[in-house]
C-alpha cells in the first residue's frame, strides 16, 4: 500500500502495543529497535502495562514515522524479535 492508499498523513507520531514476557532487558530491547527508525525515540516515554499474572509486560511506543513502507518495516523488525510476543 503506498502512502496515498493509507488514512495516515506522514511524516506523523504512531502508536504501536508490544507484548512481551516480563524480563529484564524486555523494554530496552524493544526500545533499541525503535531508534532504530526514530533516532529521536525517547525510551522515558513508553507506557508500561503488566499483566495481571505478571508473567508479561504490554508497551506502548511512539515513534515519529515518516512512511507507511517504514512503519511497515517497523512491525517487521519487531514482530521477528526473539523477545516479542505480539504486535499491535
Amino acid at each position: 500500500m503506498s502512502d496515498t492508499q493509507t488514512p495516515l498523513r506522514f511524516p506523523c507520531r504512531f502508536p504501536i502495543k508490544v507484548m512481551g514476557a516480563h524480563v529484564d532487558g524486555f523494554l530496552s530491547a524493544v526500545a533499541h529497535v525503535a531508534r532504530q527508525f526514530d533516532p529521536d525515540f525517547d525510551e522515558t516515554c513508553v507506557e508500561q502495562r503488566i499483566s495481571r499474572g505478571g508473567r508479561y509486560l504490554g508497551l506502548t511506543i511512539t515513534v515519529q514515522v515518516t512512511s507507511r513502507e517504514q512503519l511497515d518495516e517497523l512491525y517487521r523488525t519487531l514482530t521477528t524479535h526473539p523477545m516479542v510476543r505480539v504486535v499491535l
